[in-house]
């Protein structure tokens, strides 16, 4: 099959490199314009980008598509068999969507129709699902509302940040992704509709997602720090400055503490949730500052009787 590849971040990687290690034709590879990045602010290439041009495969990085008509010429000159579109950032407009005979196929890293939207891995961590997956589907002009081709489910291990599981969500995307070209191909693959009856969205992340309430419970909070990793994280006011939460865990000691209170045992620092849970809090990044453990915390803050969060 002739595939035009669209993708942007690390997530979209392994599907680009399992169509080229299959030996589809990849005529272009489309991806976002570079972006500033880091501190020193340097202009930095997409990792599709970068893995593209590794593979010598011919880039293209539009910064509009919608009423972009050398993009759109370009593309029917191509005449592609299908579209793959993963992790691009960017709504494909209905020219694009009713180009290629297959259609555009997108790989979607949850168990459709359950998390729609652009944060799926994010968002099903931080609900305290113990299970996730992956979709390939026919996109259409809706919010992830397309046809399902193929699913698989795999578990959400309770340590799972949304930096861990992505890397493995991906790579069974990858696999989807070449079994539903491949079923295209062959005429032994159909679309299913989505029940939308089901349907649960996962909307972009703000960055206020990132702030704890603590009258939430203990668990709820420690999926949510797992969930927005690495952005944008957990965090709360302590003494009138932003403190981060890096890392921590649930657990029955202290379930007294009022929410936000802090309690120092020794070297280790608790403080309280809702519903008389607790958590333990093991690594703090105080603002403009490196990650410290709880006891270089309390070593360098020396906590107050009654000090809270918040």
């Amino acid at each position: 099959m002739r595939v035009v590849f669209c993708g942007t971040p690390q997530f979209a990687v392994p599907s680009l490199e399992r169509l080229y290690a299959e030996a589809f034709d990849i005529p272009l590879v489309v991806t976002q314009p570079d972006r500033p990045s880091g501190r020193g602010m340097e202009m930095t290439a997409s990792p599709v980008k970068q893995a593209a041009t590794y593979m010598e495969l011919p880039i293209t990085q539009p910064e509009k598509i919608k009423n972009n008509q050398y993009f759109r010429d370009r593309l029917r000159k191509l005449q592609p068999d299908a579209i793959v579109v993963v992790g691009y950032g960017r709504i494909i407009p209905p020219w694009m969507l009713a180009l290629p005979p297959a259609g555009n196929i997108n790989v979607h890293a949850s168990l459709l129709p359950k998390y729609r939207g652009a944060a799926p891995i994010q968002w099903a961590i931080a609900s305290g699902e113990t299970v996730t997956g992956v979709t390939t589907m026919l996109l259409n002009e809706g919010l992830d509302t397309g046809d399902i081709f193929l699913q698989k489910e795999i578990p959400i291990a309770p340590d799972d940040t949304a930096v861990t599981l992505a890397p493995r969500l991906a790579g069974i995307g990858a696999d989807l992704l070449v079994a539903t070209l491949r079923g295209l191909e062959n005429a032994t693959l159909r679309p299913t509709p989505q029940d939308n009856s089901r349907a649960t969205l996962a909307p972009i992340l703000k960055k206020e997602d990132g702030l704890i309430n603590f009258s939430r419970p203990a668990a709820v909070i420690y999926n949510r720090l797992r969930g927005f990793q690495p952005w944008p994280g957990a965090y709360i006011n302590f003494r009138g400055k932003n403190l981060k939460i890096a890392s921590a865990q649930p657990t029955e000691l202290y379930a007294t503490l009022s929410p936000g209170e802090l309690l120092a045992s020794g070297d280790r620092l608790f403080v309280g949730c809702g519903n008389d849970t607790s958590l333990e809090l093991l690594e703090l990044q105080p603002e403009g500052k490196k990650i410290i453990s709880a006891r270089d915390f309390l070593s360098g803050y020396r906590l107050q009787p009654g000090e809270r969060l918040g």
